[in-house]
């Protein structure tokens, strides 16, 4: 099993810091490790989220798998790895970020929204698959996509997903959950985070 399995096993829920800052990194990295999230993002689009994913890298224990998300260019996929990341996420599914992430020996999930987008993302070798915006992909839309894609594929939600609206996506069959600004917002101090990862901790248990 590899690190990246363990972690899901875990706890399937990735933590998306959108908007972190680097001073802030190890303490909201902290709170989130000590709630059980071993599954940790730093969207791309943050400030200086490569110091941020280093950061996390040095300070947390070497089961927690941290990378970025909104990766869009093939480019950011070895600054990612040079910054101590292990996991690409993306809200799209270009196929040439994915074969990049997985020759470079990384995880990938990206985002997918059509079955026509998850075959192709599998096809270049996804290791699991963003449903974005979940918004979108309604649990009615995930049991249709159930239904055909391979069952060994994890599917995660991702956008505007609560503890309150968790419960019907699983039932439709997903696997876990991309976690973004109900868990962090630019700001929130580490006790507030830690809160809002127990909760989820607890409404996925």
């Amino acid at each position: 099993m590899t690190v990246f399995d363990e972690a899901f096993a875990k706890l399937p829920l990735v933590a998306i810091l959108r908007g972190l800052r680097p001073e802030e990194a190890e303490g909201i990295g902290a709170a989130l490790y000590g709630a059980g999230f071993r599954l940790i993002e730093v969207p791309l689009n943050s400030p200086d989220p490569f110091d941020s994913i280093a950061r996390l890298a040095r300070s947390l224990p070497a089961d927690a798998v941290l990378g970025a998300g909104t990766v869009l260019e093939t480019d950011a996929v070895a600054r990612v790895r040079d910054a101590g990341g292990k996991l690409v996420v993306m809200p799209h599914a270009d196929t040439e970020v994915i074969r990049a992430a997985k020759a470079a020996g990384m995880w990938c999930v990206p985002g997918v929204a059509t079955p026509t987008e998850a075959f192709a993302a599998l096809k270049a070798g996804a290791d699991a698959l963003k449903l974005f915006p979940a918004e979108l992909v309604s649990p009615a839309v995930v049991r249709a996509m159930r239904a055909v894609l391979p069952k060994c594929i994890k599917l995660l939600p991702v956008g505007g997903i609560t503890p309150d609206n968790m419960a019907d996506f699983r039932a439709a069959g997903v696997a876990g959950f991309g976690l973004g600004s109900a868990l962090y917002k630019p700001g929130m101090d580490a006790a507030t985070v830690a809160a809002n990862a127990r909760a989820f901790v607890e409404a996925w248990q």
